[in-house]
């Protein structure tokens, strides 16, 4: 299994700027200590794509996709992009493949979302069966699911290599290693804002929550570990201080250790801006100096 570290970075940020830069980003994020860095999928650049060309950039930084649509590409498609960048980088590439939400799914790839969980396990069973011709490195790639429930985190256990929870409390952490068990990798993401400013930190936070909390997958996660329709609603401060740490250095070092000590391997730290800001280079470097 790859050895992505305790702490990585988790960001969609890059899909702002031009790959030229985004090569060089990566490259300082490396300099940096990082060994690993995340990236989604929606609307923006392909992951697998955008994989490639930060793994061609750099020569130690792991690159994981926090995740891949499993309705973005055929499960063949997936285990021979997963298998190419597994065997081009050496063995830095990490699958993270999810289900999405039904809005992005219906609206955005006009199509159907009825089955999430059967889907995924359809998913997992067709790309371990589909043929690979091509050279391949002599081990198997890792592959995570981002699994919230308990039916998705045993799938994640009984059929992947771990999970990657997201939007997601310490509470849920010590849940879903009790439910993968040991041996399987737990990546949970961790939201921050770094800003002495509590009141302006706290604003920022419930400004990126609200999207979230507009998805079913991620309230229903909330409401089966100890929160309200109240606290989804608002967001109350007990939520936003559970879900994003806002604040300095320190509080995100406290917050990453209880993740580890719940279970988590490696945590995936994302350091939320406001819209139009520059990229968060001093707070990446300031949490790897603390962190790595």
């Amino acid at each position: 299994m790859i050895d992505i570290g305790r702490a990585g970075l988790w960001t969609s940020l890059l899909d702002q700027y031009p790959t030229s830069r985004v090569r060089d980003v990566v490259v300082e994020l490396e300099e940096l200590g990082w060994p690993c860095i995340w990236r989604p999928e929606t609307s923006g650049r392909d992951a697998l794509v955008a994989a490639a060309h930060m793994l061609d950039a750099t020569t130690t930084l792991r690159v994981a996709t926090g995740i891949a649509q499993i309705q973005a590409r055929h499960p063949l498609t997936a285990n021979a992009a997963q298998r190419t960048l597994h065997e081009a980088s050496g063995g830095r590439f990490l699958l993270g493949l999810g289900v999405s939400h039904a809005p992005m799914i219906t609206t955005a790839r006009k199509l159907p979302y009825v089955t999430p969980y059967s889907d995924m396990a359809a998913y997992l069973a067709a790309m371990k069966e589909a043929p690979f011709s091509a050279f391949g490195a002599p081990d198997d790639p890792t592959t995570v699911l981002a699994a919230l429930g308990p039916k998705m985190l045993r799938l994640a256990a009984d059929q992947a290599d771990g999970a990657h929870p997201y939007f997601s409390p310490v509470e849920h952490t010590a849940a879903a290693r009790e439910i993968l068990g040991p041996g399987k990798l737990l990546a949970p993401e961790q939201m921050v804002v770094l800003d002495d400013d509590l009141t302006r930190a706290r604003e920022l936070a419930v400004e990126h929550m609200t999207r979230y909390l507009r998805l079913p997958n991620y309230t229903n996660n909330l409401l089966r570990h100890g929160f309200d329709e109240d606290d989804v609603a608002g967001p109350s401060p007990r939520l936003v201080d559970a879900i994003v740490v806002c604040g300095d250095v320190d509080a995100v070092v406290r917050r990453v250790g209880e993740h580890h000590a719940a279970g988590a391997d490696h945590v995936c730290v994302q350091v939320l801006t406001a819209r139009d800001a520059p990229l968060p280079m001093r707070e990446w470097n300031e949490l790897a100096a603390a962190l790595i």
